[in-house]
């Protein structure tokens, strides 16, 4: 392989396009930082520039749009089309030196982005151009930068293929599995049925709602993402700023179940989880109530049923809107209603769903390594489409 000659980034491009006014070209369409997915390069939508107030960067087809906010998240994105865009976005045109393919998909190699992440600390880390004007970008002729960028492309599409393909699998899977909850309560007509305020040994109760301290204290409270599909997530929690004895009565126990009070999403509100046994001390938030069952085996039986259909559209029904979250209370929790069948036909339902689901979690935990793995592989094919640099020639500057 021949030697290629690199130059620091600031020698190559100089985002030059123009701060404008949104109302001055209310037909264009407008990209967010929130509309680049992060990693992917992907688009995920666009709004009419009509829409928005701030300054805005005017950009044309075949320009680069690098998100210098939060630069870890790896936001990169080459539009074909004429639009503005956030001022969060450096944007760079594409010129006679660099081709704009080669230098978006430099920009979202692994090995820039590392170094873009380290510049900057906060909450909201925001990098400059002048920071990454010197970092170096090895620079072959056009022609070969069109022939790198033809083969990542090429390497990038048969990857896509395959992640298409898992996601195919892991649809199937989900619908299975939302079978198998539904079969176990198809029965419901000749078994009796109750509330789930039936069942409850105690009253629904709220988490606490208190501002998150900046430094690390005694008491740890979960975050409502806290809730997964397989149970709590005790790492997700933050630390607040109250006396411990006065929170007691909120301390997370084996075997309570969560409820999830409100999410923007509406498949989220509503989400449930059985909490296994706390590693620490921890307390649970306001945006999620808890309940307690009379029994073991009746808190196994509704966990079960939570991810049907049949208590998910119960869930839906009860739920309001306000300020484009969606909430579910107590009372509409409560009201819900299942089948409740005898308690050794229970015990075996539930021995049933578990082994079938035992094997649907190994599938799927598969399925979600591979599309891991995939997302490495795309940065190896970067990692070594940029190789070039480790025999490269320093420009004479």
């Amino acid at each position: 392989m021949s030697r290629v000659e690199v130059v620091p980034l600031g020698e190559v491009v100089k985002p030059s396009r123009p701060r404008v006014k949104p109302s001055d070209h209310p037909n264009l369409p407008f990209i967010g930082m929130e509309h680049v997915e992060a990693h992917s390069m992907k688009l995920l939508g666009t709004v009419p520039a009509a829409t928005m107030k701030s300054a805005a960067v005017h950009f044309k087809p075949g320009d680069v749009l690098y998100g210098r906010l939060r630069p870890y998240l790896n936001k990169v994105y080459r539009p074909t089309f004429e639009g503005l865009c956030s001022a969060e976005f450096i944007v760079f045109p594409e010129n006679e030196r660099v081709d704009g393919g080669y230098l978006q998909y430099f920009l979202n190699s692994s090995a820039f982005v590392r170094f873009a992440s380290h510049l900057n600390t906060g909450d909201r880390p925001r990098v400059d151009f002048d920071q990454l004007a010197p970092y170096e970008i090895p620079l072959p002729e056009i022609d070969e930068q069109r022939r790198i960028v033809a083969e990542i492309e090429k390497q990038f599409s048969r990857l896509d293929e395959a992640v298409a393909n898992l996601k195919r699998v892991k649809a199937s899977i989900l619908r299975y599995q939302a079978a198998v909850l539904s079969e176990a309560a198809v029965q419901k007509g000749r078994w009796t049925t109750c509330t789930i305020a039936d069942l409850l040994r105690e009253r629904i109760v709220n988490g606490l709602s208190v501002k998150e301290s900046t430094t690390p204290t005694s008491v740890r409270a979960l975050r409502l993402s806290a809730i997964t599909e397989s149970g709590l997530n005790y790492a997700d929690h933050r630390f607040l700023p109250v006396d411990p004895a006065s929170v007691g009565d909120i301390l997370v126990e084996e075997g309570d179940f969560f409820v999830s009070r409100g999410n923007g999403s509406l498949a989220l509100v509503g989400r449930g989880a059985i909490a296994q046994t706390p590693p620490f001390p921890v307390i649970f938030p306001d945006t999620m109530m808890r309940l307690r069952f009379a029994a073991a085996d009746i808190r196994r039986w509704v966990a079960m049923l939570w991810h049907s259909r049949l208590v998910r559209r119960q869930i839906e029904q009860r739920v309001k809107t306000t300020a484009g979250i969606y909430k579910i209370a107590q009372p509409q929790v409560a009201s819900i209603r299942i089948p409740l069948p005898p308690a050794p036909e229970r015990e075996r339902i539930v021995a049933e769903v578990d082994r079938r689901l035992s094997i649907v979690r190994e599938v799927e935990a598969e399925i979600d390594a591979n599309l891991k793995r995939a997302q490495a592989l795309r940065q190896a094919v970067l990692a070594r489409a940029f190789a070039g640099a480790n025999e490269a020639v320093p420009s004479a500057a």
